[in-house]
């Protein structure tokens, strides 16, 4: 018997920056964004946002590109705009971020206004790079990292809205760890015209093979496989799907209940056909020298995404833990046809090349404001990935989302790819990367506003 559990217990209070929002409805409407030329000089600024900075930490793999050139298959693009400015919320013990604002030049701040200011008392950048992966930060009681994404976003509008001039932000990964700040995330962008784009690299890395689901057909089941932590990499999961099937007959429909098995019970679940174990050996046999079969005793703590869409479709995630995988993979059926399944490689070695291919996504819509996928695709992500965190926490509960059912939305775009079945040329390349300690660091700039206004600023909106 399914258990409805309602969705609003799990929902949190709304910040106190809400009292933000009303004094923006209070002042103009900003100015809709242009769309200037991309090979208009000087090359346009960004503020890097980054939770930390250490090798490897997405920040380190995103940031030192736009400063650097993005390597790919077709050798090292080079950068059009510039990182004006850096902020890093926390310094981990292996930091780097540092040492890279000293060997670039870029000035390190201390808070999220200066940095998009640079230091002075107005907007003083055209794009905004958030990239709120890794840090110290809580959990909460369902087992999510509490990274501070809508937090950032809200001090960076909260200078949009002072200057009353609109800059593309882009969000990495998902929009955040909560619902509803998720969904506060994306009205507010609309309602001042702020352009937002989000997402993960992985549907955007090299595919074996290169195919994807043929627009408006139908399909009658997917999978995709997983691995490691079931949050961050779940959600990547979840991206490979979502960029999959909503290409499907009408596009996206909406979700109408996501429910997450775990231990043993995910394998009595295959056993009675609520996920497909044929997809999920068609996706196992797609990764090149690994696993041919499903091996339940090779594997350690397994979970399952159930996802149940509008329209009837059926999805499945299967997070195979650790040492069973080690690359993502996604199969589907369509009609009475034969399984599709394809490999999803994202290793590349030091140039982390993945992020080469999402990184010039991301410069394409600072320069040009038009996002190349849809930011509902990663709304609707967020929301399933949080709906299965419940469902867990309620040991399997099968969570209904009346929420997520009002997503609808058809795909658009052509985001930049890999055309080869795996990396080559200089994505595989040595790329050299700071070594924590061995380079000298960047002092950063500190604040000088107290946060108290007096006098004539005080009448001030």
């Amino acid at each position: 018997m399914s258990l409805h559990v309602p969705f609003h217990k799990y929902r949190g209070r709304l910040s106190l920056f809400l009292q933000l929002t009303l004094l923006w409805c209070a002042t103009p409407t900003l100015a809709e964004p242009t769309s200037d030329s991309p090979d208009s000089a000087p090359p346009k600024k960004i503020a890097a946002i980054v939770t930390t900075y250490f090798p490897n930490s997405h920040a380190g793999v995103l940031v030192d590109k736009f400063l650097r050139g993005f390597p790919t298959d077709d050798g090292v693009v080079p950068p059009r705009m510039t990182i004006a400015s850096l902020y890093i919320d926390q310094i981990h013990e292996q930091d780097i971020g540092r040492q890279v604002a000293k060997q670039f030049d870029v000035p390190l701040y201390e808070s999220i206004r200066d940095a998009l200011t640079l230091g002075g008392e107005t907007l003083a950048v055209d794009a905004v790079l958030l990239i709120g992966e890794h840090g110290n930060y809580p959990k909460s009681k369902l087992g999510q990292e509490m990274l501070p994404r809508r937090y950032f976003f809200e001090q960076i509008l909260g200078v949009i809205g002072e200057s009353h001039r609109a800059i593309p932000v882009f969000n990495d990964k998902f929009l955040a760890y909560r619902w509803d700040d998720a969904h506060w995330m994306y009205e507010t962008s609309k309602s001042m015209h702020v352009p937002l784009w989000a997402g993960s690299s992985l549907p955007v890395v090299w595919r074996s093979p290169n195919w994807e689901h043929p627009a408006e057909t139908p399909i009658s089941e997917a999978l995709v496989l997983g691995m490691h932590m079931v949050e961050r990499y779940g959600f990547h999961a979840l991206e490979i799907l979502q960029s999959q099937v909503e290409r499907r007959t009408g596009g996206e429909s909406g979700v109408r209940s996501v429910q997450c098995l775990s231990g043993d019970a995910v394998w009595q679940a295959g056993q009675e056909g609520r996920w497909s174990e044929t997809l999920a050996n068609a996706a196992l046999h797609s990764i090149q020298d690994g696993p041919q079969h499903l091996d339940p005793s090779q594997i350690d703590d397994p979970h399952v995404f159930l996802i149940e869409y509008c329209d009837g479709l059926r999805a499945a995630v299967l997070m195979l833990g650790d040492g069973f995988l080690k690359s993502f993979a996604y199969a589907e059926t369509s009609q009475s046809a034969a399984p599709t399944a394809l490999e999803y490689i994202s290793a590349t070695g030091p140039a982390n090349a993945a992020f080469s291919y999402l990184g010039l996504n991301i410069e394409d819509f600072f320069l040009t404001q038009s996002p190349p996928s849809a930011l509902e695709r990663t709304l609707l992500t967020t929301g399933i990935l949080e709906a299965a965190l419940i469902s867990r926490h309620q040991n399997g509960a099968r969570i209904e989302t009346p929420h997520l059912e009002k997503i609808q939305y058809k795909p658009f775009g052509n985001p930049r790819r890999p055309q080869a079945t795996h990396p080559s040329n200089a994505s595989t390349a040595e790329w050299n990367v700071l070594e924590p300690g061995k380079t000298p660091a960047a002092e950063s700039i500190p604040i000088v506003r107290n946060g108290t206004v007096r006098g004539p600023r005080a009448n001030r909106n």
